[in-house]
């Protein structure tokens, strides 16, 4: 089982880790893409003023453009120790136990703008880069990452199932067919039923919780649903690869 994880805009900072090495993340086949965005984006922060226009920054810029500046250079840290926010608070991977975070390990993805997708584990710095961002002088990072993600995400679940939690931007960038995709709904007093973003990426991570937490290894959307209901979620199918969680 893979389940794929959306990343962050906001990011821890630090890290115990030496400098970033591309050889030590996985899915080698997106090395090169993942160089080129590299040198691309420290490159862009030598100028904050196109930096912050061309990423979208405002409050906190000179801190994103530092790490961006820095991205061969800083400490690194796990990435699932390096994405911050609503979803990764529900994930509350710091409460895993040893066994709880190798499991983590093996069966976590995380889209990247950057690095395309990397393992849980994978060491990574700091760094601002959204799915959206048109770099200067390059296609946009789907056509780029539509080359060479899809294939890598593929060989990476190895046949296994894949569950796809990231956003519509990421899936973009490499999709999965056949994968399972989780839609997170609000039921309203009335019956309708409406998409709430905030409550979107906080069952998602208490959906990706359940799926590192169980002792199962779903191999169907049937089978994921029922770790969802176990873990106090309710969920519905709405097709052979869509799940429905309800709030």
């Amino acid at each position: 089982m893979l389940v794929l994880l959306p990343p962050s805009e906001t990011k821890s900072d630090g890290g115990s880790g030496a400098p970033l090495d591309l050889a030590d993340l996985a899915m080698p086949q997106l090395t090169a893409v993942r160089d080129k965005l590299i040198t691309e984006v420290v490159g862009l922060a030598a100028d904050p003023v196109a930096s912050a226009t061309v990423l979208g920054l405002g409050k906190g810029a000179d801190a994103d453009i530092a790490r961006n500046a820095s991205l061969r250079t800083s400490a690194t840290r796990p990435a699932l120790q390096r994405y911050t926010g609503v979803l990764y608070d529900a994930l509350a991977a710091t409460s895993f136990t040893k066994v709880q975070r190798a499991k983590a390990h093996a069966r976590l993805g995380i889209g990247s703008a950057l690095f395309g997708a990397v393992r849980a584990s994978d060491p990574i710095p700091a760094y601002r880069l959204s799915g959206g961002t048109k770099l200067p002088g390059l296609p946009t990072l789907s056509a780029l990452w539509r080359e060479v993600l899809p294939d890598a995400l593929h060989a990476e679940a190895a046949d296994e199932l894949v569950i796809d939690l990231r956003s519509g931007t990421y899936q973009q960038l490499g999709r999965v067919p056949g994968a399972i995709t989780a839609n997170v709904l609000t039921e309203h007093p009335d019956g309708s039923r409406t998409v709430v973003s905030h409550f979107n990426k906080h069952h998602k991570g208490l959906l990706a919780r359940a799926l590192v937490l169980t002792r199962a290894e779903p191999d169907d959307i049937r089978a994921v649903a029922r770790v969802a209901t176990k873990a106090g979620l309710r969920a519905e199918i709405a097709s052979p690869t869509e799940l429905l969680i309800i709030t």
